[in-house]
This record gives structure tokens, C-alpha cells and sequence, in this order.
């Protein structure tokens, strides 16, 4: 141990793993075991003399001269924890313990390197954190806000950057930060070297690639999202950033908390489609309809306006299915769908009621007239032929329709009125549109 006016057995004291420290009233390293350079990176001849605060990290300054002042006051100080600076710029945590030696007027501290204990509850702390957010988050856009939050903390980086498959996986899109990226030409060319790797973290500097070459602070990691593809998780560190296996296992650990929730918001998405859209067609199922018809019903009573109601059921459609087998029999209904949304306006509604009989909902219609025009238009539409398998294949509509509030003003009333109607054209040779009349009652 070296020593400045102050005598120990260095034999035996740089024989401990922790370090021993000796400072003066004034605050000066006057003592150091071995141990403080593999602690704090001066070698003893560099520490001694050096005032002990200049090492201090800044924001621990204030409560460390405190922690001096009571122990020179005679209060033994156990456990005292502190971050200092180490010749290297790296931070450690320090756990002390200390006491005064009011005979030399000396302070004598232990020093035992907390740094690991600290990172790694750290890194627990923000795996719990990463996995609550992940389960309380509303939308991607705040999860990954969240994430970036915490792992700030942890891992120096300049940017923290999700990059996502586009639609069908078609390409890759930055969806966070929503803001411009520096470099994102080279940066996507990063990430498809990262997605076509071996599935691990890949760091800029390990790549043989000119187009990177100016990305060496960059590292990456697969974020795989069920079978659309994958994206990739990016943080670009600063230019002395050296990043650790413990930052890899993290980026790791938030690339599967990411997929999970992305896979969880997609499940979400699809029950909630069949709960409200026909899964075969697209079109709002009956739920939905009766949503819309009532929305619609009051808006129309509120202000005196007039809303129709077309009834549609496929003639010749149980031939089709009989003869072609239910695989052309479902591709025949989803056409169907596509033609009768092709015939109405945004603000309407075209549902499949059930089989092959399909409602469809005007919205704020002038007169009767209009009405028939639309189903005319439905009817003439539908009643060319569809292609199936090679073959002209035709269905013909039989459609009814009634007119709110002129046959009824209720729902109910008025889809048993028009489905009335429907079997009237049905009965009178198909392929035609009625419009429900007093004797329908």
C-alpha cells in the first residue's frame, strides 16, 4: 500500500479484493491499497494527494461531503453507497464503510465495488418494467416510447429505432421514432443485414460492408412477428459506446416482449373484425348491421330525412354450389360483396345477413325513385356473369326494398317488410327489385 505520512502494512492490505483508502482532513487521498486501481483505474502513485470529491460523479458530490463531515464528527459510517468516475470515464458504484481515526485525523474507508449487484437489479428492474409495459400498453407507438424510456437508463445510445415489416411484408418501414432518422438509407440497409443474419445481435463494426461502414456504433436485432416477416431493433450508441452481452440479452428480451404484444394487438384486431365483419365477405355481419340501421334511424328522425332498405337474396346460388362445390361457392359470395360495394356510396351500409342473402342500407335517400335506381343499378350489376374456374357462371338477385319512415320506423319492422318484398320479386321470376307496397302488410 502507498503512503503519504500515513504508515500500513501493505503486505497484508493489497492482499484484499476491496480497497482501502486513507484521506486527510482536507479531503486528500493520503493511503491506497493495490485494489483502488482495478477499482477506479489511477494507479496509487495517480491517486494520492488528489482530492477524493474531484472523483465523485457529479450529482453524488453534495451528499458525499456530508457523509465526510459526520464521520469526521465521529459518526462510523457502514453503508455508504456513492458513484465515482473512473480514469476511463466508466461510472462504478461504490458501497463504503468508514470511520475517523481522531489520533492520526484521518479518514479509513473501505471500498467495495457494487457496480454488477447494481447493474444487474437495474437490468431486472427494467426487464419488470419492459414486461408491465408491454402488458398495459394501448398501441405500438407507446409501448415503444415506454421501452426507449427504460432502456435509457441502461444502455448509452444516441437513437433507439423499431423498423417493421410495411404491408404484406412487402418492405420495411421505420414506425419509431416517427421523426426522421439520420442515415436511414444506410441504417435500412443495416437492418436487412441484421434480418438475413443468424438471428442474433449483430453489432455495425462485425459487417463487411462498405454501405455500413460509417455505422460502427450500431447494433441490431431481429424482431420477429409471426409469419409476415421481421423487423429489426436498432440503437445507435455514441461514438465511445461499447456495448456488453448484458445489453445484447436486453435488446434480446425487448425484441420478444415486442413481438408478443404485436402479435397480441393483431389477435385482438381479428376478434374484433369477427365480431362485427362477415370473415368470408369483409362486409359488417348482422351485428353490425343493426348498429347502423339503428344510428341510422335515429339520425333520420332527428332530421326528418328519409333512409331506404334493400333486401337481396341469389337465385341459381345452390346451383353453384352443388355443381362447383363450396370453395367456388364462397369465392362467388366474396365477388358479390365486391360488386355491391362498388354500387353504393361511402356513407351507406352493404351486410351479409346470412347464406346468400345480403341487406343494404341507403342513408338520407331523396324518393322511391332513388331507391329503385340504386337497386336497379345492384340488380344489373350482379346479374352479369361471374367468372368461376374458367366458366361465365350467373346468379340472379331477387332484391326488396322499403323507405323509412314510409313502411315503418322501426328495424325490425322494416327488415320483415323488406324481406316480404324480396319473396314477392322471388315469386314474380326473380332477377327484379320491388318495393314493398300496403298488401305486403
Amino acid at each position: 500500500m502507498r503512503k503519504a505520512g500515513f504508515m500500513v502494512n501493505n503486505n497484508v492490505m493489497d492482499l484484499l479484493l476491496d480497497a482501502i483508502c486513507v484521506v486527510s482532513r482536507d479531503g486528500r487521498f493520503v493511503g491506497v491499497s493495490s485494489a483502488c486501481e482495478r477499482i477506479f483505474g489511477y494507479s496509487p502513485d495517480e491517486m494520492i494527494g488528489r482530492a477524493m470529491i474531484d472523483l465523485v460523479f457529479p450529482d453524488d458530490r453534495d451528499r458525499t461531503l456530508q457523509a465526510a463531515r459526520d464521520i469526521m464528527d465521529g459518526v462510523d459510517m457502514l453503508c455508504f453507497e456513492n458513484r465515482y468516475v473512473r480514469k476511463d470515464g466508466q461510472t462504478v458504484h461504490i458501497l463504503w464503510s468508514a470511520r475517523w481515526s481522531e489520533a492520526d485525523q484521518v479518514r479509513v474507508a473501505v471500498a467495495h465495488d457494487i457496480t454488477e449487484r447494481k447493474r444487474s437489479e437495474s437490468l431486472q428492474a427494467a426487464t419488470f418494467a419492459i414486461s408491465e409495459a408491454a402488458h398495459e400498453a394501448q398501441d405500438l407507438s407507446g409501448l415503444l416510447l415506454r421501452i426507449d424510456q427504460i432502456i435509457a437508463e441502461l444502455i448509452p445510445r444516441s437513437y433507439f429505432i423499431a423498423v417493421l415489416p410495411g404491408e404484406h411484408g412487402r418492405r420495411l418501414d421505420v414506425v419509431y421514432p416517427l421523426a426522421v432518422v439520420a442515415d436511414s438509407a444506410a441504417m435500412l440497409d443495416f437492418a436487412q443485414q441484421v434480418i438475413h443474419g443468424t438471428g442474433d445481435c449483430v453489432e455495425a463494426s462485425s459487417l463487411d460492408n462498405p454501405t455500413v461502414a460509417d455505422l460502427r456504433i450500431w447494433m441490431g436485432v431481429p424482431l420477429v412477428v409471426g409469419q409476415d416477416g421481421q423487423g429489426v431493433l436498432i440503437l445507435r450508441g455514441p461514438p465511445e459506446a461499447r456495448f456488453t452481452d448484458q445489453d445484447k440479452r436486453l435488446l434480446h428480451y425487448v425484441s420478444t416482449q415486442l413481438a408478443t404484444f404485436i402479435e397480441r394487438q393483431r389477435m385482438l384486431s381479428r376478434l374484433q373484425f369477427m365480431a362485427q365483419f362477415d370473415p368470408l365477405t369483409g362486409l359488417p355481419n348482422r351485428a353490425l348491421l343493426f348498429d347502423r340501421l339503428h344510428i341510422a334511424l335515429a339520425r333520420a328522425k332527428r332530421e326528418q330525412a328519409q333512409l331506404g332498405l334493400l333486401f337481396l337474396d341469389l337465385d341459381k346460388f345452390k346451383q353453384v354450389n352443388d355443381s362447383l362445390g363450396h370453395k367456388a361457392g364462397d369465392h362467388l359470395l366474396q365477388m358479390v360483396a365486391q360488386r355491391l360495394q362498388g354500387c353504393i356510396r361511402v356513407s351507406d351500409t352493404a351486410a351479409r345477413l346470412a347464406g346468400d342473402e345480403f341487406i343494404v342500407l341507403l342513408e338520407d335517400v331523396g324518393t322511391a325513385e332513388d331507391v329503385a335506381a340504386i337497386a336497379e343499378k345492384i340488380r344489373f350489376t350482379l346479374s352479369q356473369a361471374f367468372d368461376l374456374e374458367g366458366l361465365a357462371q350467373y346468379v340472379l338477385p331477387s332484391i326488396g326494398g322499403v323507405i323509412y319512415p314510409l313502411h315503418g320506423d322501426d328495424a325490425q319492422h322494416l327488415l320483415q317488410r323488406a324481406d316480404h318484398a324480396m319473396y314477392q320479386a322471388k315469386r314474380a321470376g326473380g332477377n327484379r327489385f320491388l318495393l314493398a307496397t300496403d298488401s305486403d302488410l
